[in-house]
């Protein structure tokens, strides 16, 4: 067994089952639904579809990231029995968790100056961020130690790739992502933004296709192009999707009839209550290993 942990945060949306099979602990962001306050604790307290369907019927949302104080009890827990500390954090393009934790590790350090308390900006989103920690956790299980592992994140989280769809408008106006009158264009249009995160960990609009079957087919298309390897990507691939099962299984089951040496069959996750909230229902997002994220 590694002497070192990986952790994270629960934006990796995956699932509480998945990370307790692959020993990753998390610390939990938080989201408020009309003003009742919940953790982001991947389903336990509440699961995403209930939140869809509540703000569906129109729940207000917000968000909260980890705190300091948070990040120093979740640490101090693993330095006490004497564990070094490898946290992959939430893109700092997205939230400042990143510079809270940072703020929490520098104060331990005092406390524990022989243990080895590594954070790590994953420049990475929902289960973009999950990939990223699965293959950190192939690696600890392989053997790597904590400072090769540390590198590797340094090296290649921008070779994580991310894209996004969402065919549900509603609550990108709602939030400010999108003004009202581009959105009300957009939806009489059936227009779908495609996105993705750029080098700077931040979500930026790149197209407006119409109709959800175009969309589908370019999301692949941008896998196609941009995968490690192209068609012989033989790596993992992640999708997240908030109340859209349907839509992720086409997308999933395109993917593997174009890349046929893929790791695994696709894996299909809840995007979480905390990215859920900003999003809504009707997101879908694919994640792989390809070329190097630019602007």
């Amino acid at each position: 067994m590694a002497d070192y942990i990986i952790s994270c945060s629960s934006t990796v949306d995956l699932s509480n089952e998945y990370m307790e099979r692959r020993g990753i602990p998390y610390t939990c962001f938080h989201f408020e639904l009309d003003g009742v306050d919940y953790p982001d604790d991947m389903g336990r307290s509440m699961d995403p579809e209930t939140l869809y369907d509540k703000m569906s019927k129109g729940a207000s949302t917000k968000t909260s990231q980890v705190t300091i104080g948070d990040y120093t009890v979740f640490f101090e827990n693993y330095l006490k029995k004497g564990m070094d500390i490898l946290h992959i954090c939430f893109s700092s393009g997205l939230s400042g968790a990143y510079s809270s934790a940072l703020v929490a590790a520098e104060s331990l350090r005092e406390q524990f100056p022989e243990r080895k308390l590594y954070i790590v900006d994953s420049l990475a989103a929902s289960s973009g961020h999950g990939l990223l920690v699965d293959t950190l956790a192939d690696m600890r299980d392989a053997g790597a130690d904590i400072d090769s592992l540390r590198d590797f994140v340094l090296e290649n989280r921008l070779k994580l790739n991310h894209w996004f769809f969402s065919t549900d408008l509603t609550f990108y106006i709602r939030g400010g992502r999108i003004s009202k009158a581009s959105g009300f264009i957009g939806s009489v249009l059936n227009i779908c933004p495609l996105l993705n995160v750029n080098n700077e960990g931040k979500l930026i609009p790149r197209e407006k296709i119409r109709g959800k079957k175009r969309v589908i087919r370019r999301i692949v298309e941008q896998m196609e192009m941009h995968a490690r390897d192209g068609h012989d990507y033989d790596g993992k691939c992640f999708i997240s999707q908030s109340a859209c099962m349907e839509d992720a299984r086409e997308v999933a089951a395109l993917i593997e009839e174009k890349f046929p040496k893929l790791a695994e069959p696709v894996q299909i996750f809840p995007i979480g209550t905390t990215i859920g909230s900003h999003t809504g229902p009707g997101t879908v997002a694919v994640f792989f290993w390809g070329d190097e994220r630019g602007e």
